[in-house]
């Protein structure tokens, strides 16, 4: 079949009541699941979870390695958690299968049928569980969370602090990926040297080369002094490349030599500086689906991902909003006490005003969780302050005495129009910024924009 199935709430009730006992064994605790190949090349393969997840396909890096040419080099990954059992399509070539539909997302059930090209797995849940590493602590570095989503990834940060390996941070717009490696460096031994952060997205294409590696007096027009690059600048401490996925098809086998002989070449010149340089990378982006449509190469991934940590978005860990709201608001500089004795922000820390941002999705993260926090220590007073500007939550009317197809084109035309509107307004500036930020062409995003009255 050819219809494709976004995640659905029916679907993973199964999974989900399959899982309920995980938490009542413990936090830290995930359910065991086995993969088991019934048909294609490797027909009788079986691969046991040790953690919370399975990467599957032909390359070698993966958990799941299937000797089939018609399976992606990253075709798809399962993930368990106390909400159930979900697969993830990573735009493979050939498209994942579950049981007889065609899905992007889809929960998972004991018995799932998956097919990844001419290979059929069958996905089957364990009565045991394995034990995810958390951290003790509810704050490393510039980031603080109470949750076990976020002493999850505590505890892969104190491990990428003590090494001096590179790391790839991934994780969507706001979740704090510079935070995070700004928290690593801190806590290495690299601390006492420079942290450089170079943003790959912002940087013209034909400047970013000049930006990492530096030029000579004279190597270009406008070249009027010998310029140092970043990854010299950064030398004895942290580079830090924000937005790796956004690097132009020509710079990547570049990075790639720096990274694997640890020199740079300014354009211009010969001959080559070496670098004691330790290299985060962040994306939003999963590099492994840009590694099947050819735009990321696959070695440059793999010397990127040596440590790989994935941030959770906000609406994952709603537990941890309280703890961020006060950390939040003591950094911009609120609850500072007044002459008369009044606190500027009490009226931020009142229960109902929690409760009140525990309940919204945050598609912006922390930093939508930030701007709005200071747009209500500045203009309001009430604890639903700016609520016309945040997203628009209701769910979509539907009138079943519509035809289904003209019902269909009418969500979609809504969900068109909420979300350019949100990503206008996370992004606020060129629309080719909030393009590449959605991952979709400049000259779409226009048409959504004038399809429903937006202004560039």
């Amino acid at each position: 079949m050819s219809d494709e199935r976004e995640t659905g709430e029916n679907d993973g009730d199964a999974g989900a009541t399959e899982l309920l006992e995980v938490s009542e064994r413990g936090p830290d605790r995930v359910r065991r699941f086995q993969l088991v190949v019934l048909e294609g090349p490797q027909a009788g393969q079986s691969w046991d979870s040790v953690a919370d997840r399975c990467s599957v396909g032909s390359h070698s890096s993966n958990d799941l390695v299937l000797d089939d040419p018609t399976v992606s080099r990253f075709h798809c990954e399962v993930r368990v958690d106390a909400s159930g059992a979900r697969l993830k399509d990573l735009d493979s070539r050939n498209g994942t299968v579950v049981d007889g539909l065609r899905i992007k997302e889809a929960w998972l059930r004991g018995g799932s049928l998956l097919r990844l090209g001419r290979t059929v797995i069958r996905f089957q849940l364990g009565t045991e569980t394995n034990r995810l590493p958390i951290s003790e602590r509810t704050q490393f570095g510039s980031m603080v969370g109470k949750s076990v989503a976020m002493r999850a990834v505590f505890a892969q940060l104190e491990r990428a602090s003590s090494a001096d390996a590179t790391v790839l941070i991934e994780g969507e717009t706001g979740t704090g990926k510079e935070g995070a490696a700004q928290s690593i460096h801190d806590a290495s031994a690299r601390a006492q040297g420079p942290f450089i952060v170079v943003d790959c997205g912002a940087v013209p294409p034909n400047l970013l080369e000049s930006e990492l590696f530096g030029h000579e007096r004279g190597a270009f027009t406008g070249a009027a002094t010998r310029r140092v690059g970043a990854f010299e600048e950064a030398s004895g401490g942290t580079i830090f490349l924000d937005e790796i996925g956004e690097l132009s098809a020509d710079l990547q086998p570049k990075l790639l030599r720096v990274l694997e002989q640890r020199h740079v070449r300014r354009i211009g010149t010969n001959t080559y500086q070496p670098v004691d340089v330790r290299v985060i990378a962040a994306t939003n982006r999963d590099l492994r689906s840009e590694v099947n449509r050819g735009r990321f190469r696959a070695d440059l991934y793999f010397r990127l991902a040596v440590l790989k940590i994935t941030l959770p978005p906000l609406r994952a860990r709603p537990d941890d909003i309280p703890l961020l709201a006060e950390r939040l608001l003591e950094s911009i500089g609120a609850g500072v006490v007044g002459p008369g004795g009044e606190d500027s922000a009490a009226r931020l820390r009142e229960p109902e005003f929690l409760a009140h941002l525990s309940n919204n999705a945050w598609p912006g993260n922390v930093r939508e969780l930030r701007n709005y926090l200071e747009r209500c220590l500045v203009f309001e007073e009430g604890p639903h302050c700016g609520q016309d500007d945040q997203v628009e939550h209701a769910p979509f009317a539907v009138d079943a005495n519509v035809p289904f197809i003209e019902a269909r084109r009418r969500a979609i035309a809504e969900f068109e129009r909420l979300y350019v509107k949100e990503l206008l307004r996370l992004h606020d500036g060129p629309a080719a910024q909030a393009a590449r930020a959605a991952g979709i062409d400049r000259n779409y995003l226009y048409r959504l924009m004038r399809r429903h009255g937006f202004k560039e």
